[in-house]
């Protein structure tokens, strides 16, 4: 019984070692799951301060520009609540 018990003892060692080496770690958060749309949101929102705060008026397209980086944001807003149902 003894001979048979190390003969197993290694594969058992080394089976639980693999499980225990390829576990994920409990602390780990999940991953973002649109990270670019995220992105996008933050650039847009930066780009319309920058517009709303610049002096210049970018040849008339400046209010234009911020009306349709709005409606984007608003999009991207619903794009991203859609997925979270």
């Amino acid at each position: 019984m003894k001979r048979q018990f190390l003969r197993f003892a290694p594969w058992v060692v080394l089976m639980v070692m693999g499980v225990i080496g390829t576990s994920r770690p409990a602390n780990t958060e999940p991953q973002e799951r649109h990270p670019r749309i995220r992105a996008a949101v933050e650039a847009l929102r930066d780009a319309n301060e920058y517009m709303r705060t610049a002096a210049h008026d970018f040849c008339g397209h400046r209010v234009e520009a911020m009306r349709d980086t709005d409606a984007a944001l608003r999009q991207l807003r619903l794009a991203q609540e859609c997925d979270r149902r």
